[in-house]
């Protein structure tokens, strides 16, 4: 892995369980595309579903040096990667597997998805809270994420059980076009200032988003 540790990369998480004729499987490869056409590496979990279409959108847009990569679990149901991976390596613990996301990832969109997916975001929220994992914009897309959003302001902000500056690097954006103003703003600054290099764009902010905004998405 790494030759891969040499680019930006953006890591995208989401659901096996979605199926090509599924808008956010288009979403997904659109975004991708556009992600590789601007040059960015894209990081998934190289199975089927979300992490296909981010990896086959990636390598329809790509151009130059950039890379698609898949990190694979070792699971009864899953065996083999999609067919559109660069670099991949294969792992047969979740933690280990999760532990190199964060290695080669600076930055992170959290597509729909089950119990994997949320585990993602919230490891990836983990390390980036404490410190483990530098200046990490998490970017969650799509309206799944509302209720969730409006939970961790109203029970877990609320209470003190976290505070304002544990949400300062967390996105809620709604469209691929949002997404991508975001990553290509970080990518501009990581360009210019490598890993020291802090994304400080206040749109999209889960801060700045009123409870009934978040629920609005």
């Amino acid at each position: 892995m790494e030759e891969a540790k040499k680019f930006f990369r953006v890591a995208i998480f989401g659901s096996a369980r979605i199926k090509r004729t599924d808008q956010i499987y288009v979403d997904t490869f659109d975004l991708a595309c556009d992600i590789g056409r601007n040059g960015i590496d894209v990081v998934t979990g190289g199975g089927p579903g979300i992490m296909e279409a981010a990896n086959s959108g990636h390598k329809c847009g790509s151009t130059g040096q950039v890379k698609s990569i898949g990190l694979l679990i070792k699971l009864p149901w899953e065996n083999e990667g999609n067919k559109h991976l660069d670099i991949k390596k294969e792992f047969s613990r979740f933690s280990q597997r999760l532990d190199t996301f964060m290695e080669l990832s600076n930055i992170a969109v959290i597509m729909p998805g089950g119990v994997g997916t949320a585990l993602e975001l919230f490891y990836t929220w983990q390390l980036v809270q404490v410190h483990h994992k530098k200046n990490t914009p998490i970017i969650m897309l799509g309206t799944m994420w509302d209720n969730l959003c409006h939970w961790i302001k109203t029970d877990m902000l609320k209470q003190n059980l976290i505070s304002e500056e544990d949400l300062s690097f967390i996105y809620i954006v709604k469209n691929n076009e949002e997404a991508l103003e975001l990553i290509n703003d970080f990518h501009a600054i990581y360009k210019k200032e490598g890993e020291d290099g802090k994304l400080e764009s206040d749109k999209y902010k889960i801060m700045d988003l009123s409870d009934k905004n978040c629920m609005a998405l």
